[in-house]
């Protein structure tokens, strides 16, 4: 019988190809993820749970802050508990922050959400990843966003576009992290051949 790989690029419950390129980034600027502080400021949503699957994993303390309505399901916990991985979470954006080497936020509101976007942001409004909570992070600290952003939502512009954010060499990593994958998808066993 002949396996055929399928890849998860997104979807409501993940975003393991994000998670990817993510670790790509955090290995070139850190050169190692573990014993990194991860801090995720927003919706305990699909990106959150691959990078917290995937960084925890390789070592990193993740910590999650956001409305207490949008965390990890007991599901989810249950799954990252499975490979060894606990999210610490807390109820103040800034405990989260409190010197930690990276900082990620996520839109508020996805695709097929946008009849829940007044009530997100609403939930939301302090959660915003500002020049202060950053203030809070590590001095080492850089900060990620799989992108599109909304400036003024979950991320101000001034940390957007400051020197610590990482979201365009992130966002270039989505392709070598594709075309690895593939590469290790299409190559995987053929050196036993």
């Amino acid at each position: 019988m002949e396996l055929c790989p399928i890849v998860n690029l997104l979807s409501d419950t993940g975003h393991p190809m994000q998670a990817l390129a993510d670790v790509i980034t955090l290995v070139k600027e850190f050169g190692d993820v573990n014993g990194k502080i991860l801090a995720f400021i927003g919706d305990g949503n699909n990106v959150f749970r691959s990078l917290a699957m995937a960084a925890g994993m390789l070592g990193a303390e993740i910590r999650f802050a956001g409305p207490s309505d949008y965390s990890l399901s007991e599901i989810d916990k249950d799954r990252l508990a499975a490979v060894d991985v606990k999210v610490n979470e807390f109820a103040f954006a800034q405990d989260a922050v409190d010197g930690a080497n990276i900082v990620y936020t996520d839109v508020w509101t996805s695709m097929g959400q946008e009849s829940e976007m007044e009530e997100r942001k609403k939930a939301f409004e302090a959660f915003t990843v500002d020049s202060n909570l950053m203030e809070s992070a590590s001095s080492d600290a850089v900060f990620l966003h799989c992108l599109p952003a909304h400036r003024g939502e979950e991320v101000t512009a001034e940390v957007i576009d400051g020197s610590k954010s990482r979201v365009w060499s992130q966002s270039e990593n989505r392709m070598h992290a594709a075309r690895g994958l593939l590469s290790w998808l299409l190559t995987e066993g053929q050196e036993n051949e």
